[in-house]
């Protein structure tokens, strides 16, 4: 983990194990109100958020926050386009530290948004928690999985458990709707 920086990663996904429809799009049917409001509070909380080109929180503070958005597209680091406080980050180009002190964040909460490769890329580097919301009244066939790994037949949860995270308890954000929280975080050692 980051000496430097709180890494937490936050999901939503589908019975199915997906973020987003065949479109590479989160639906409708996977926003729910408690999760919106949980996601926001967290968010208000974060220095920089990490996601890829596909992902964006909608949020009444969105245009506020600093932002690297992961892409092949530059060399190292490079303006957003397409966000005033955002920059566009290759991590192949650049470390983790230099692309957030690019936009004058040298500590602090990282929250990262996803999608799959940038989840994954943030497992070497090192959660302090990530936070897995599951809609079980969702499905989302031919959908985008929310780890690379769960195109392998892995579960989201099998996947977190083989980066060594461990689940804390359940909680019902919305039970009507079968939304829940798991809060994984690193597994003690002896």
């Amino acid at each position: 983990m980051s000496s430097r920086f709180h890494i937490p990663g936050y999901a939503i996904v589908s019975a199915d194990h997906m973020i987003a429809d065949s479109t590479g799009i989160m639906p409708p049917a996977l926003i729910f109100d408690a999760d919106k409001e949980y996601f926001q509070r967290e968010l208000d909380r974060a220095d920089i958020l990490i996601h890829g080109r596909h992902s964006y929180e909608w949020q009444p503070n969105s245009a506020q926050r600093r932002r690297l958005i992961l892409t092949r597209q530059v060399p190292a680091l490079a303006p957003s386009p397409d966000y005033e406080r955002g920059m566009l980050w290759n991590p192949a180009g650049a470390p983790f530290e230099e692309a957030c002190a690019s936009l004058g964040v040298t500590s602090g909460i990282a929250a990262v948004l996803g999608g799959p490769e940038v989840y994954n890329i943030f497992f070497p580097i090192g959660y302090d928690a990530f936070y897995l919301c599951r809609a079980s009244s969702v499905k989302l066939p031919g959908g985008v999985p929310v780890f690379p790994q769960v195109k392998l037949g892995q579960a989201p949860e099998e996947v977190l458990a083989d980066f060594g995270y461990a689940p804390g308890p359940m909680t019902f954000l919305d039970e009507a709707n079968g939304v829940t929280l798991v809060s994984w975080t690193p597994k003690k050692s002896d």
